[in-house]
């Protein structure tokens, strides 16, 4: 006799693999539930094909359904169960979920309460790594862009009610009022300029290219505030990022806080896939390489030499030998850590005792490849 099926196990099987990211079953139904939801719009597509859009569309709504009921039970069973609910993700969930249903109880018509499925596209947002750095860069820079949205804010009203005193006895229909007058504002400041809405006196002409002008200013001000930004936080990721690849070579591993720190800063980061040939015998060196994830083999007269995580080659270029003696080639997917020749002199002059350990290495290899 068969085994019943182990719902929990399956439950936090699902919740475990679902975890921080949409797994690809999610981004599928994602897709499908939208794509048929724009079907369901096209009177000729639908009728042509109402069963299977019918269908699939429920199917979608099943799996969300499902999905957020394991996550729920899931947080419930870690006691976390509220801080998901209430979390950006569970509401999320609960919305891709409900909104449907919830829409078809209260008597919506079934095109109408499909269309709650744009929702579902929300699902994908955890799942977008720039979006959470956008955030970050929003919140680092939000007292900025305060400032600058306050300045916008203030253009917007200064100009509505200048323009509202010098148009509204030639133009009281679409000047009569401020709140009127802001349509225009918007529109001009944004420089989107639809044309609809002009003033027609000189002085109003003249207040309207201040505006636009102060409109260029503020959007630039936005830009240059979000590109600083995400200039920022793309250096922050990268020196971590190779902060922690520095960290794990066992060559750097007496050397203290800020020695790192000045390593990591020279360092540059090369990924590359197997079988990749890293150096070539009789060129011209200018670097060294570390190794902080992968493998390499090195080609010597008679014999192969393997080097792991934590080693280190093609000091010899850095300390006179410019001429490769070796054929270097990885044998797994690697992360090498590449030292220059400038960077290199900068920073021996920094920590001498970095340039004894490489000479040292440098020399013991030499006796051990002879």
């Amino acid at each position: 006799m068969s085994k019943p099926l182990d719902f929990p196990g399956l439950a936090q099987f699902v919740a475990a693999t679902a975890g921080r990211n949409m797994t690809k079953a999610a981004y599928a139904a994602v897709a499908i539930g939208v794509v048929m939801m724009l079907l369901l719009t096209v009177d000729p597509s639908y009728e042509a094909a109402h069963h299977s859009v019918d269908a699939l569309l429920w199917a979608c709504l099943a799996f969300f359904v499902f999905e957020w009921v394991v996550r729920l039970r899931h947080a419930f069973l870690l006691r976390r169960g509220w801080s998901y609910a209430l979390s950006g993700r569970g509401l999320v969930d609960a919305v891709a979920a409900a909104a449907v249903p919830l829409a078809l109880i209260l008597g919506a018509s079934p095109k109408t309460a499909w269309l709650l499925g744009v929702f579902w596209v929300l699902k994908v947002v955890p799942g977008i790594p720039g979006l959470r750095q956008l955030r970050r860069v929003l919140v680092r820079e939000s007292g900025p862009l305060l400032s600058v949205l306050v300045i916008f804010l203030m253009v917007l009203f200064v100009a509505s009610v200048a323009v509202y005193f010098l148009e509204r006895d030639v133009q009281p229909v679409a000047f009569g009022s401020v709140p009127a007058t802001l349509w225009w504002a918007v529109a001009t400041l944004t420089t989107t300029g639809y044309g609809d809405v002009v003033p027609i006196t000189p002085l109003g002409r003249l207040v309207a290219a201040v505006v636009m002008i102060c409109g260029l200013g503020v959007f630039g001000l936005w830009t240059g505030i979000l590109a600083t930004g995400f200039a920022a936080e793309t250096r922050r990721d990268n020196f971590l990022k190779t902060w922690e690849s520095v960290s794990k070579v066992p060559f750097f591993a007496a050397l203290g806080p800020a020695a790192i720190a000045d390593v990591t800063h020279v360092l540059r980061t090369m990924d590359l896939p197997a079988r990749t040939m890293i150096i070539r015998k009789g060129q011209t060196g200018d670097c060294m390489y570390f190794i902080a994830a992968g493998e390499v083999e090195v080609d010597l007269p008679g014999k192969k030499v393997t080097l792991g995580e934590g080693a280190f080659f093609g000091e010899m270029a850095l300390l006179g030998n410019n001429l490769r003696s070796a054929n270097i080639t990885t044998t797994q997917v690697s992360r090498l850590l590449v030292l220059d020749l400038v960077d290199f002199r900068l920073l021996m002059a920094r920590h001498p005792d970095l340039a004894e350990t490489i000479d040292a290495e440098a020399s013991r290899r030499a006796l051990e490849n002879k």
